[in-house]
């Protein structure tokens, strides 16, 4: 069976218009007006298509089909959020793709044993710390989370959502307990490099990375940058920079294939061009699959940036700022996808995922699959993200076959 490509690309070309720049990023925050724009188009082709229309407390976006009271659901989807500047397919895709599939099922009147449901999840980009509408589907926001939550302007989510006239606490009642779904499954651009370098045209996602995120301070002395000798100085940007260099090393030894670290910030203080640095801030994100290995990591870094310290007389200190455990994708699921990919003779590659998706969140409801298509250049969250026509129908179509099989179409 196979998608309307035309309509899901006719789709996908409408739906990036919504909020799209002068620079042709996409600017579709969550619960902006142009978010607000996009989910009213949502509903139009929802209705459209024959699909039932659904939006629960936390805002998430649905369209069913085949559903019954007694009858747990298979939902596919993502979300239609960007960050500022984004591209069209990060998240939309998937949601896109998960219309069409539905589509296709009612337009071929297929029964299925268990519901179908797509959803477009709020804010999973993190306008508001996201993933908001899938972890509100787990279950895992209260009151505190809702009433205090802001975004970098300092506007409060309450105040977001009330502006578009939704109530902020009904979030907490958009939980849904595990006997009604039966699975999870989502197509999404890989965001990387891999495939696009690998010529190929589908990722199977094996499993979600872990992560830990660390806010780290270095401290010496703020000296005058002309009459202090080098030997006397105690510069916390040497310490920095002797970290940084470390980092392969760690990764090396510590580290498996699929393990990568960042120092994405830093802050100098006192941060003038005649003062020796006293205090650096930096930030390091480290992932990998196995939470062996970032346990691993953990140790090797803290070992580094002590040892460090030490040599140079200066101060170190660190805040954990996040942590996840990996996951894997759910054994079943991801053989029904490979078996599905194997009956379409389609090449793929079996990797794991570096970023963090909705489907992450949602293993901790129901078991999980997610198929990637590749980003060209590896680029995303930006106007130069792109996947090929043709690797978006592959994608698709492998998409819906598999959630054919995982619903047990009659």
């Amino acid at each position: 069976m196979t998608v309307n490509f035309e309509r899901l690309r006719d789709d996908i070309q409408a739906l990036a218009n919504i909020g799209k720049g002068e620079d042709q990023g996409i600017y579709r925050m969550a619960f902006s007006e142009d978010d607000m724009r996009a989910r009213a188009w949502l509903r139009e082709r929802i209705e459209e298509g024959g699909l039932d229309y659904f939006q629960d407390g936390a805002a998430n976006v649905f369209g069913r089909v085949n559903t019954a009271e007694d009858v747990p659901s298979v939902l596919i989807g993502s979300h239609i959020d960007t960050v500022p500047c984004g591209g069209h397919l990060d998240g939309a895709l998937g949601v896109m793709v998960g219309l069409e599939c539905l589509r296709r099922i009612k337009e071929e009147n297929i029964n299925t044993r268990y519901g179908l449901e797509f959803v477009a999840f709020s804010d999973e980009e993190g306008r508001f710390g996201g993933p908001f509408g899938s972890q509100a589907l787990c279950g895992e926001i209260n009151p505190e989370l809702i009433g205090t939550t802001t975004d970098l302007n300092g506007i409060y989510l309450t105040e977001a959502m009330e502006q578009h006239g939704l109530d902020p606490m009904e979030a907490l009642h958009a939980r849904r307990n595990r006997d009604t779904v039966h699975a999870y499954l989502e197509m999404h651009i890989e965001q990387g490099p891999v495939l696009d370098r690998k010529r190929t045209s589908i990722g199977l996602v094996t499993a979600f990375t872990g992560l830990f995120k660390w806010f780290i301070r270095l401290k010496g002395n703020a000296d005058h940058a002309g009459t202090t000798p080098m030997p006397m100085r105690i510069d916390a940007l040497g310490g920095l920079s002797e970290f940084s260099t470390e980092i392969p090393r760690i990764l090396e030894e510590n580290g498996g294939e699929n393990s990568v670290a960042t120092i994405g910030k830093i802050d100098l203080f006192p941060g003038t061009a005649n003062t020796v640095p006293g205090e650096v801030e930096f930030s390091l994100d480290v992932r990998d699959p196995s939470a062996d290995t970032l346990a691993e990591l953990a140790l090797a870094f803290r070992k580094a940036l002590s040892a460090i310290a030490r040599r140079r007389n200066l101060m170190f200190e660190f805040d954990i700022l996040s942590e996840l455990e990996p996951v894997p994708c759910d054994p079943e699921i991801y053989k029904t996808i490979k078996q599905t990919a194997d009956s379409m003779q389609l090449s793929y590659l079996e990797m794991p995922s570096g970023a963090v998706h909705d489907a992450q969140i949602m293993t901790r409801l129901t078991r999980v699959g997610m198929i990637f298509v590749p980003s060209k250049d590896g680029r995303s969250h930006s106007p130069a993200e792109w996947t090929h026509w043709e690797d978006i129908e592959t994608g698709a179509n492998l998409t819906l076959n598999s959630l054919l099989t995982i619903a047990e179409a009659r």
